[in-house]
Formats: C-alpha cells, structure tokens, sequence
C-alpha cells in the first residue's frame, strides 16, 4: 500500500466530518477509507483518535493536556491545544485513567503556558491539518511549526516528527503529567545511551497499583539531555514526579522517530517488544503494515450499500470494537499479575505472572461489553476468544474472583454483577476451549463470595436500600439474578444438578422486588417492605447509572415470566409503548449517562440495549424493526459528535453492528439472536474455514423498514430468532423487505425458551 494513496483516501473520508453527504469514489476498495476515528471524540462518546492495532497494548493519541469528563480519553474535538501524545488511553469509557508515558515536541518558537494545563509546554492545532485513520494520526503543532505522525505495533507506539530549522529544538518525556484520576506515584528515567533513555512510570487512579515500563529508542542522537523533578533541573536520574528534556539542533523538514516499547513488567521486557515488532526506523513501513492489518479486520464483515456516510459508520464501528480489550502480556507471557483495587495479591502468587500458551488481556468492561461485545467476537474473532476466556481465568486464580471491571493488572470493582459469568458461560456453550472445571469453579465462587453485598443478597434473596452513596440495591439483585441464571446453565450442562437447583432458584430473586399492586421494581428496606415514595422516572442511588423505567426490563433470561407478572402480553406491550413515549420534562434532572432518549430509553447507558426487541416476544416485530431503525439512523452518526453516548469499550459500536446486520443477542448467553431487520442491501460475514453467513434484504429502500418474510438458506424461517450454529455453520439469511408492517405473519412464530442453550 503507498503511502499516498492512504493520505489520498484520508482525505475522502475526513470530509465525512463536517458534511451531511459524502461522495467518493472507491477504486481501490479499501475498507480502511471508510473509518472516521475522530466519530465520538464529541459530544458525550469520549473516544480517542490516535494510533493503535486491533486489541493492542499501545494506544498512542493526542492529550489536550486539560481535564474534565469531556477529555476523559485525552482528546476533546472542540480543544484548540494539544500537550502531547501519551502512550496508553481507554476508549469511550467514564474513567479518567492511563495517559501514561507523555511525549512533547518543541522548540524556540514558542514559550506559551497556561495554568489550565498545569504549566506544560503546548501548541495550537486546527483540525484541517489534522488527520487520522486506522493504525495513523497526525497533526501540525502550529506554535512550533512541527509535524506529529503516530502509529503503533502490538506493543510500540511509533513517533515520526518533522522539525523546521532551530537550533533549540527539543523531545520532553514527562512521567509526571497526569490527568484526571490519574496520578502518578513513583517514576523513573534514566538514559541508556545517546539514542536510547528508559524508566518506569507506576501510578495510580480508576484502577490502583498501576505499572507501566518502557524503553525509547531515538533515530537521531540527541546533542544534551537534561533531568528534571517536576521543574526542577537536576544532575542525575531520580525517582519522582520526573521529566527528561532532549536538546536537538534541527534543519528544516528534519525528521527524528521514536520507538516506545511498554510492559507491565520490565524494561528488557519493553526493549524486546521494540526489537521483535518493529525494523529499523522506517515510519511509513510500520504505518502501512499496521493499516493493513486493520483492513484485513474489517473484511470479515462486507457490506453492499450507496450511502457511504452509512458505510464509513459502520466500518468506523467494527474499528471501535476492536480498541478493547487490550493485549497485557509481553513476549514470553509475562505480566504484572492481578491485584485487588488496593494492590494486594492473592496469598501466594508472585507480583509477575506468565501467560502459558496464551496472550493475556485486561481492560474487562464488562457490565457492558457483556451484552453485545463478546457474543459478537465469538462471530468475528473466534481465535481470541479463547486467550480473553483464559484471561478472565488467569485474573481469578490471581485474586480469588472473576474481574468486575479489570485493567492494567488491578481490579477497579466498578459497576455490578460478576458478569465475567455469562462471557464464560456463552464461550462454553459455543464450544471453545478452555479449562471448563476451572471456568466453572470460578463462576461459582465468584457468585459465592462475602464482598459487593454478595453476601446479603444470598441470605434475603434481595439486597435492601442502605446508605451507601451508590447502592444501587435494585440494579444489583437483578443482575446476579441474571448472572445466576448462567451459573445454573453452566451446572445443567455439567451435570452439576444440585448446583443447578441452586442457582435456578437464585436466578428468581429478581421477583422479589416485583411490587405486584404497582408492576415496577421497587426498593426494599431489611425488612421487606418496600421504599416509599417511588417516583419510576426518578434518577435515585437504587438503580445503576439508571431509573426503574429502564430496569423494569432487565429480566433477558426470562421475559415471559415477566410478562406474566405484568399482567399479560396487553399491559405489557402498553408499558413497553409508553418506555418510548414517556419523554422527560423540560424540568427533569437527567444525569450525565441519560442521553440518546427515546422516551424513557437510553440508547447512550447499556441497561436500554436490548429493550426495543422485546416486542418480538408480543408478536407484534415491527415495532422492533421501527425502533432499532430509528436508533441506528438517529443515535449514530458519521461526525465528531456521532455517539449519543458513552462508547464503552466497544460495546455501543457492537450494538450497532448486530443491528445493522438485522439481529441480536437479548440474553447474551444463550447463543441465540433475536431478529429485527438488515440496515444494507447486502452483507456478508467471513468466518473460519472460509464459509461465509450472508445477510440479504431483497426490497431494499429506506422506506421499506419492515420485514415481509424471511428464509435461511432457501426455507422459510418460522421464528423470530437465528442460533449461534446455523451462523458460523454458514448460510445465507434472507429478508423481504416493505414500507407496511406485517407481524400477523409472525403469530405462530417460536420463540427461544428460557432453559434452552443453543
């Protein structure tokens, strides 16, 4: 691939963002030109642009060098200022972590400092000199006159920049710049020679006990280098707030590269990642080879549409699903081992661990990625899934239980549920392989333990209100009532029937918070009675980033039955309606999470995700096909501000993938996928063995959102669901498609039963 020809096809797709339409022509058909990185780095997505591989170590991106939560990635779209590029950023999170090891091009140009930024060295920018696509990014440090061009390998974040003629140009290494949660703790620097400084940087924040080392390896010599602590100058390397300053003399259009290797473990660690992944100090080699790389990602899913700004958000989507979780372990395997949120280990493992046979990975959201995530990279990544399940697995026999939320080595116990559960139980049943008594052992134990109120809901069947700030008493009796489902389904399958009596009965206890005289979920003090006042709409600590509106639904492992307790297929349907009529007053109080509103849906907060398929269990699909449509064309966009939420690791991108393809995993351990309808004309998945599944709507036009009939592989389809086999065994999945609802078509269809695994 030449290089520019990728800046060419840059160019087509960067357009996307400021206009509504684009137009270009796609002679050399590559996927890559349809991803916009910049999607989400408005508005409330909180996204990164910058330079990374599919599931990689490295995520080298701009830091605008001020806090807040619209840069809790580094990045904000509406920022004039870039402070450098760090080396380590989470993707569409709430967390304000990493942005480890910053680097800072300057010279004599400029001596500008604001306190916004904490004093440190900047330079404007302006977003037409600004460009990114998978695996690059660029922009022009305007104040200095400097190009900045990143890309990165597995475990190396790669530096290219362009220098004019000075004789003060200089490299800042800062491993005291923090921002937001993050903060560092010890670090160190030190130069090996006149091309090669190393040190570590250990810190703390969303997740504790946080280390990061690394080596640099400098195409050009620097002339001097100084020490700093803080801004202290001093003679020799120290540990602390610790920065290095390395002094060049420059000419004009000059180039110096950087090579970053990173471990969590050592230097030499660090160092042997940079000799195994990368030759020489040849910028555009490293870039193209790790473009390709991400195109030979997005061909697994080919898609047939005219709408190009459709087509860039759904390759920009399959981009952002592969940002986590994110590789751990070095050559070799090692890793810094797991730890608990105040960096203690489990009686008798070593602070360093080993993957054997397989790459370790952390950065875990589960309580999202759970529910579309990993159900959708058992379709696409199959080779992966194996080494995360061992991953989770590894976590466990470090600590004693499942991650929560797990990144860098430590466990952050934010958000609820142990839901590492249902990602293992659906691997399980999809047939990978692992260690299954293990696996099991793990899944029980974490649901057994005394910590996250795990105890209390054991004994009462329900946790009460207490007065914890987040105490989010309904929200977690429902999810470990789900999680526990899984459990029993996993014992079922093992034939561990009196643990599947067990768990089957604690996968009920979400009726124990089921006020019959009023249909919601509803609080309860110790001693059963339950909390009032109770306003649904109301925002309160009793449900998870979330109201009773939205978690009046969270029951995937069985809908029926919560059906009936509403009061019939009648009422429910008239509740489920009102979900999505009942919007907010002008003088409601919405939290930060509360966007992408339909009604009292939240496409931008998980616990929505799967709710507008829950008319296909009233026989009545094409409400679902109208809703999921709306979302996919209103809730995504292709431009900075394309998120109406969170990305969350992958899981907002996942949601719009299975979309787009016309189903989806309501309970995502069941290895079904409720249908709604295709977004495009025409897609086709690449699985192993090279069978394809593909998606067809005949009748396509963007009026014709409902689904006439549908066959699989020439027969007529009688269910509104697909299993996980009739996928990766290939085939092909039809639907007709028209503008005029039709669900007296689906009165007789079936629906999955609550016991069954496919």
């Amino acid at each position: 691939m030449k290089k520019s020809f990728i800046y060419i096809t840059f160019v087509l797709v960067f357009g996307a963002c400021s206009k509504s339409k684009t137009t270009k022509a796609d002679t050399n058909n590559m996927l890559v030109d349809y991803v916009n990185p910049f999607i989400g780095t408005d508005g409330p997505g909180n996204t990164y642009p910058g330079a990374t591989v599919p599931f990689g170590m490295v995520q080298l991106s701009p830091d605008i060098g001020i806090p807040g939560w619209d840069r809790i990635a580094g990045y904000y779209y509406q920022d004039y200022i870039i402070t450098g590029f760090s080396h380590t950023h989470l993707s569409g999170t709430g967390a304000g972590d990493l942005y480890d090891i910053l680097v800072m091009p300057v010279n004599s140009r400029s001596k500008k400092r604001i306190e916004a930024n904490n004093f440190k060295p900047f330079s404007s920018f302006s977003h037409d000199q600004e460009k990114a696509f998978p695996g690059y990014y660029s922009v022009d440090l305007l104040d200095y006159g400097i190009k900045a061009e990143l890309t990165a390998t597995k475990r190396v974040g790669i530096h290219r920049y362009t220098f004019p003629k000075d004789g003060s140009s200089e490299i800042h290494i800062d491993l005291g710049y923090a921002l937001n949660w993050d903060k560092p703790t010890e670090t160190y620097l030190e130069k090996v020679n006149d091309t090669t400084i190393q040190g570590y940087r250990m810190s703390t924040g969303w997740a504790r006990n946080q280390k990061v080392y690394f080596q640099m390896q400098f195409s050009k010599p620097f002339d001097t280098h100084s020490y700093f602590k803080g801004d202290t100058l001093k003679i020799y390397p120290m540990k602390g707030n610790t920065k290095m300053v390395l002094k060049y003399q420059t000419m004009e259009d000059e180039q110096i590269i950087i090579k970053t290797g990173l471990s969590s473990t050592s230097c030499e660690a660090a160092s042997y990642a940079i000799k195994m992944e990368t030759t020489g100090f040849d910028f555009d080699y490293q870039q193209e080879k790790t473009t390709l790389i991400w195109e030979n990602q997005l061909k697994k899913v080919k898609i047939k549409s005219k709408d190009d700004n459709k087509k860039s958000v759904f390759y920009t989507m399959m981009y952002q699903s592969m940002l986590a979780p994110t590789l751990f372990s070095d050559y070799g395997g090692t890793y810094k081992a797991a730890n608990d949120e105040n960096g203690n280990y489990k009686t008798g493992v070593k602070p360093i661990a080993r993957a054997r046979g397989f790459h370790r990975y952390d950065t875990f959201s589960l309580w999202d990625t759970y529910r579309a995530a990993h159900p959708l990279y058992t379709i696409l990544q199959p080779k992966l899934v194996p080494d995360m399940i061992k991953s989770l697995l590894a976590h466990y026999d470090e600590t004693g239980e499942l991650p929560v939320w797990s990144m860098q080595g430590s466990e952050t116990n934010m958000m609820i549920g142990y839901h590492a559960v249902p990602v293992i139980v659906d691997a399980y049943f999809k047939g990978f392989k692992f260690n299954t008594e293990v696996a099991y052992k793990a899944c029980k134990e974490s649901a057994m333990v005394n910590d996250r109120q795990i105890d209390i809901y054991r004994a009462k069947g329900y946790i009460p209100v207490d007065k914890h700030h987040e105490n989010w008493s309904v929200s977690k009796t429902m999810e470990y009532a789900y999680d526990d489902w899984c459990i029993a389904m996993f014992a079922k399958g093992l034939g561990k029937l009196d643990d599947y009596r067990i768990f089957i009965e604690r996968s009920q206890n979400w009726k124990n918070l089921h006020n019959k005289n009023n249909s919601w979920f509803q609080p309860k003090d110790e001693k059963g009675n339950f909390i009032t006042p109770f306003i649904p709409k109301e925002y309160s600590p009793y449900f998870c980033e979330s109201n009773a509106w939205q978690y009046y639904w969270y029951v995937p492992h069985d809908v029926g039955t919560l059906i009936e307790k509403t009061g019939g297929a009648e009422r429910f349907e008239q509740k489920l309606d009102s979900m999505f009529s009942y919007y907010p007053e002008p003088t409601d109080k919405l939290p930060v999470f509360s966007t992408g509103m339909i009604g009292q849906y939240a496409h931008g907060n998980e616990p929505s995700h799967h709710v507008a398929y829950l008319y296909n269990y009233l026989k009545t699909p094409s409400k679902t096909q109208k809703l999921v449509r709306n979302i996919l064309e209103n809730q995504y966009k292709n431009e900075p501000n394309g998120h109406c939420g969170n990305e969350d690791c992958g899981q907002m991108s996942s949601w719009y993938i299975f979309n787009a393809l016309g189903f989806y995993p309501v309970n995502p351990a069941q290895g079904v996928y409720n249908l709604g309808a295709p977004l495009f004309e025409e897609a086709t998945i690449q699985l192993q063995n090279d069978k394809t599944f593909k998606v067809i709507a005949t009748n396509h036009a963007s009026e014709n959102i409902y689904v006439e009939s549908m066959t699989l592989n020439g027969k007529v389809l009688d269910r509104l669901y697909i299993t996980h086999k009739e996928i990766i065994n290939g085939g092909v999945l039809e639907f007709k498609m028209t503008n005029t609802p039709n669900d007296a078509l689906f009165d007789k269809t079936r629906l999955p039963q609550q016991n069954n695994i496919y």
